[in-house]
């Protein structure tokens, strides 16, 4: 009987694989196998980042499976702020994990990267080859070469003990469960929650930048299911980028516009072009994952856009919205 553990397991990931585990039917391509024991970890079942609670944590599931998710994580503010414990912190998880997934002879493990592992300067679209031909960026070095150590580290345990360990690298994540903390959120959730309290206060609902910067985003449940089928059926070390193709990018105008369709708001909307827009476009191809898994359909935006937004408005004083009144 198989026992997988998927560490950050109250996260946004891990709760898309959950939902997918629990709902998809048993025996299916991305459901629950018979016999198959599921376990969501979270911090408070202990912090990965010291070793004997890492122990802990894995003398109590033996698992024979990980699917690795857990990270200090935070935006662009806490990055460049915290630059060493973003890179401690993650070092210490990371390689607790993995070494204590090794000593006690776990199958597979995967673990989630980042595409902010890629280098700066780099030649466009990125590619799983690219991970390590440059600095990554200034604004958030700490965390990506904490994620970088990840590939390293998979590439040691194989040639030196044969272990079975990969990682994939999503590109931007957003579906239910997400951080909506308007102090350090990710765009679309940022966006979601900033357009509810426009509409519940009545006032307008102004976006940052020009709207004219293009992003690959993948609906979280479509990533649960591509984690699913990695721990099935990939067994190379090399890592994975998991996202829809370069041909489905959309602009931030466009994520704006399809959010205030669906949350039904009615008030000024506009666009505040004296802010910065950011980077215009950081394209990745998904070619290898589509040879690799060739019957894969993505859910469309807007419908995953507007499921995400179903939760929400059904979950908020459940989901994770920070204090909004700081916002306000």
């Amino acid at each position: 009987m198989s026992t997988i553990l998927v560490t950050g397991g109250s996260g946004l990931v891990g709760k898309a694989i959950q939902y997918m585990v629990e709902h998809e039917p048993e025996g299916s391509h991305f459901g629950r196998l018979p016999g198959e024991k599921w376990i969501f970890a979270s911090s408070a079942d202990g912090d990965l980042r010291e070793i004997e609670a890492t122990k802990k944590l894995f003398e109590k599931y033996k698992p024979t499976h990980v699917i690795h998710l857990a990270a200090l994580v935070g935006g662009l503010f806490k990055n460049m702020k915290y630059k060493l414990s973003m890179l401690r912190d993650n070092m210490l998880i990371n390689d607790n994990v993995l070494h204590v997934a090794h000593v006690n002879g776990v199958s597979k493990v995967i673990s989630c990267l980042s595409t902010c592992v890629f280098p700066d300067k780099v030649e466009y679209p990125l590619d799983e080859t690219k991970i390590h031909s440059g600095p990554p960026h200034e604004s958030n070095f700490g965390y990506a070469h904490a994620k970088r150590m990840v590939d390293v580290q998979n590439h040691a345990y194989k040639e030196e003990y044969g272990c079975n360990f990969t990682s994939a690298i999503p590109t931007n994540v957003f579906g239910p469960h997400d951080n909506f903390d308007l102090e350090d959120a990710h765009v679309i959730p940022a966006l979601i929650h900033k357009c509810y309290l426009a509409k519940k206060h009545n006032t307008p609902f102004i976006v940052a930048g020009t709207g004219k910067p293009l992003r690959q985003f993948i609906y979280s449940r479509d990533l649960a299911k591509l984690f699913i089928w990695q721990l099935r059926e990939y067994d190379d070390v090399e890592p994975v980028i998991l996202s829809v193709g370069e041909n489905e990018e959309v602009t931030i105008h466009e994520v704006a516009t399809a959010i205030v369709k669906a949350m039904d708001f009615q008030g000024p909307f506009s666009f505040d072009s004296t802010k910065a827009d950011g980077q215009y476009r950081k394209p990745a191809t998904n070619q290898k994952l589509l040879d690799l898994i060739k019957d894969f359909t993505f859910t469309p935006f807007d419908a995953a856009l507007e499921e995400t937004v179903k939760w929400f408005l059904r979950d908020y004083e459940r989901a994770r919205i920070g204090n909004p009144t700081k916002t306000l």
